[in-house]
């Protein structure tokens, strides 16, 4: 892989003695080790699972080209190089019982948690943790992975907590709730949770976008391209060159100016309603809304770009919040690495595990492990 000059993996890691040495699976662009490395410079990344190519890529130039194996996490086991780790992470899709999406109890992306588990019992941690949507605390995977921790099963010798947490509560200036389940091996007490630090006094929209633009510059990537595993792959660009906008029809651009702060389409003239909302004067208040400045934004998901998905327009500006912008709301910093379109990187962006959050999770594991 090749990068543009000075742009070489700015968080790579080399293990030392002390290390805590970490497997991070199904790891997108890495939200979770960024956290990690953030909590504690004793956090090592052994290796990092991703099977999104662009994902991969941009872990891979963030925290080193030698991290990350670009495949399926099944390939991956069966390479039978699974190295041993203090701590394994990681978020198994969601998509098969995410309250998004239709819940098929069948959806195959539900059983990879089968496959994180044989890592844990290859890999032999003291520690793991399974970051999930909340519906993961209801789900038939979680149920499965409690039955594999019993007497007989393959997770015999581990025990685990979960418990729904809020990023915000951290200081991501966030509010986005997430399932996480931690692990220990049975020879060490449970470790409990992270103690929310930010309760009452969340981080504000405000606060993280203060040093922003209000104008992005342009509406396209520079154009920069890389190969990755024999893909050619647009960038690297670090978090400070996402602040792109797009393109918006007129119609948009009217619907935008007609929002007032704090508002929503419920706030648009007759004149000014798609056609599929002037029948429909109930539903979700966060559609084609504005960010508000003194409050933590709502989750980032992966159309942030779209202000038809959701709350994401900018809190005064006529236009959605730039990719910048989302990945400061995620607490991305600024140097950071990224390859891919912009609607990949946006993806990258949205699957992420806010880095507060992850870090609130590191030094909680950290204290334990020194």
């Amino acid at each position: 892989m090749s990068t543009a000059p000075g742009l070489r993996a700015p968080y790579e890691r080399m293990p030392v003695s002390d290390s805590i040495r970490v497997l991070d699976l199904f790891a997108g662009a890495g939200g979770l080790t960024q956290g990690l490395y953030a909590a504690s410079p004793h956090f090592v990344t052994e290796q990092a699972v991703e099977i999104d190519l662009a994902a991969a890529a941009s872990f891979a130039a963030t925290f080193g080209r030698k991290k990350i194996f670009a495949g399926s996490i099944e390939q991956w086991l069966e390479l039978g190089a699974v190295p041993k780790a203090d701590v394994v992470v990681g978020g198994p899709p969601c998509q098969g019982f995410s309250l998004l999406g239709k819940r098929d109890p069948n959806d195959l992306r539900n059983q990879l948690w089968q496959a994180y588990a044989e890592t844990i019992v290859q890999a032999k941690p003291t520690y793991f943790v399974v970051e999930n949507v909340p519906a993961f605390s209801k789900s038939e995977q979680l149920a499965d992975f409690k039955a594999a921790t019993g007497r007989y099963g393959m997770l015999s010798d581990y025990a685990f907590d979960w418990h729904v947490l809020n990023a915000a509560d951290y200081g991501a200036p966030q509010a986005r709730k997430r399932a996480i389940l931690i692990g220990h091996h049975r020879s060490v007490p449970s470790p409990g949770f992270p103690a929310p630090t930010h309760v009452g006094r969340h981080v504000s929209v405000r606060r993280a976008l203060a040093a922003v633009s209000k104008d992005p510059a342009g509406t396209d990537l520079a154009d920069r391209m890389t190969e990755f595993n024999g893909t050619r792959l647009r960038g690297p660009y670090t978090t400070a060159e996402l602040h792109v906008d797009r393109e918006y029809r007129e119609i948009s651009l009217q619907r935008f100016q007609a929002i007032p702060p704090g508002g929503n389409r419920f706030d648009l003239p007759e004149d000014l309603l798609a056609p599929c909302w002037v029948s429909h004067r109930s539903g979700s208040g966060d559609v084609m809304g504005r960010l508000r400045w003194d409050s933590p934004s709502v989750t980032i998901r992966t159309e942030f770009f779209k202000p038809e998905k959701g709350r994401y327009l900018h809190p005064e500006e006529h236009r959605a919040i730039t990719h910048l912008e989302a990945a400061l709301l995620q607490g991305f910093p600024l140097d950071r690495l990224w390859l891919g379109s912009k609607t990949s990187i946006a993806r990258q962006i949205g699957n992420a595990v806010p880095v507060e959050l992850g870090a609130a999770i590191g030094r909680l594991l950290a204290s334990k492990l020194a």
